[in-house]
């Protein structure tokens, strides 16, 4: 999961991921998850000249798109870093996990993106020296309705190309879209 918040405590875990819809929701709205068990090593922030970044070993996020209905994009919730913006599922990467796989895992975790509808396009990594972001950009092969699956989420929604820039972007998908969606498209030319 995502957990770029401040304040995160070192053992915080969702809170009860029954709570479905606007239930769910509304307890996104209200505090941040509280940790029961372990917590990966990779949950943690790493500082630099360039700022302060989630993920000890980067982090990745899943474009999804599916060109009968656009990009797939998360409201964040309230109390994330950069929350109330629009932009990928995705979190920090475990130690040693490939950027593709730690993408795939975040998005099935906070979106029920199901792996097996989905090719990978390409990826974009964002490099800083001490922290890395990678996207990953996937063709919707076999069509499926995201599922907010745990509280970073306010709301998913597949959205028209054309809409992206409309919605108020996360930070680092606002600097990175322009780039992305264009081989996007180059890549996905006379597919059906």
């Amino acid at each position: 999961m995502d957990h770029s918040l401040a304040g995160t405590s070192p053992g915080a875990t969702p809170p009860n991921t029954a709570l479905q819809g606007p239930d769910l929701q509304e307890a996104a709205l209200e505090r941040p998850p509280v940790r029961t068990g372990p917590r990966d090593p990779g949950d943690a922030w790493v500082e630099g000249e360039h700022g302060r970044f989630w993920g000890r070993f980067g982090a990745a996020g899943v474009l999804a798109y599916d060109p009968g209905k656009g990009v797939l994009l998360q409201h964040r919730a309230a109390w994330s870093h950069n929350g109330g913006t629009w932009g990928l599922p995705g979190g920090a990467l475990h130690e040693g996990e490939d950027a593709v796989a730690g993408a795939l895992r975040e998005a099935y975790e906070e979106a029920a993106v199901p792996s097996a509808s989905v090719s990978v396009l390409f990826t974009s990594v964002l490099d800083l020296g001490y922290w890395s972001y990678t996207t990953v950009v996937l063709l919707v092969t076999d069509a499926f309705d995201p599922v907010i699956s745990d509280p970073e989420s306010i709301e998913l929604q597949w959205v028209p190309l054309a809409e992206v820039a409309t919605k108020e972007l996360h930070p680092g998908f606002a600097a990175s879209w322009p780039a992305l969606r264009p081989k996007m498209l180059d890549l996905t030319a006379g597919r059906p």
